[in-house]
């Protein structure tokens, strides 16, 4: 039986929801939780992470012919640690503030089980161009997530967004919200809502196989 050609769509949309790396794998859940108090924070750790998985996805697809098996996830370790060497300079060259901000949670970059994941199981079997849309569907996947949360996070937590404000004066903010504890609180609302919708379309799903079963009966 011949395998189903995945398309280069597919498999970059695949990360932003049927595999997304938080709402359905939840991975990376470190700084899901940790650096998400604000959507600018949230929004600047998805998008490094989405650099280095593409640079790494690709990285090791080129080189998977040329790695020892006994020494693979060491390599791709190295791999994974000298991008995000390069993210960690970039950010402090470009806002020494949002560096502070997100503090050791950049170099933690290199354990993110969602990078050296995707090295493993797909980049080093597959070709470059198949391996960076890989890296990059998960990676926006993985900063929708964030940002989603970030968003939240902000509003209920500081009564802004992007630091302007949304509300009247008046406007009790929820200070648990930008405390690490609200990031469960942000995290646990939208998995219900992501779960609510995919109950809704696999029910859609289903009911439109059992239309179809009823009309060629």
């Amino acid at each position: 039986m011949a395998l189903k050609k995945v398309s280069p769509t597919d498999e970059f949309m695949k990360g932003l929801w049927r595999d997304n790396p938080v709402f359905i794998q939840v991975l990376g859940m470190c700084p899901a939780l940790a650096v998400s108090n604000t959507a600018i924070n949230a929004l600047a750790m998805g998008l490094a992470t989405t650099f280095v998985l593409v640079m790494a996805g690709l990285s090791v697809s080129l080189l998977r012919k040329f790695i020892p098996r006994e020494a693979r996830i060491v390599s791709y370790i190295c791999i994974i640690a000298t991008f995000v060497t390069c993210v960690d300079y970039a950010i402090m060259a470009i806002s020494i503030e949002l560096h502070r901000a997100l503090g050791a949670f950049i170099a933690l970059i290199v354990v993110n089980c969602l990078i050296l994941g995707r090295s493993e199981a797909f980049a080093s079997k597959n070709n470059p161009g198949r391996a960076m849309l890989d890296g990059l569907g998960m990676g926006v996947g993985f900063t929708f997530a964030l940002f989603f949360i970030g968003v939240v996070r902000e509003i209920l937590g500081s009564g802004t967004l992007f630091g302007v404000d949304m509300f009247p004066d008046g406007f009790q903010t929820w200070t648990v919200m930008v405390l690490p504890s609200g990031g469960f609180f942000a995290m646990a609302m939208w998995l219900l809502v992501v779960n609510w919708i995919r109950q809704r379309q696999q029910d859609a799903e289903k009911q439109a196989g059992e239309r179809v079963r009823e009309v060629t009966s």
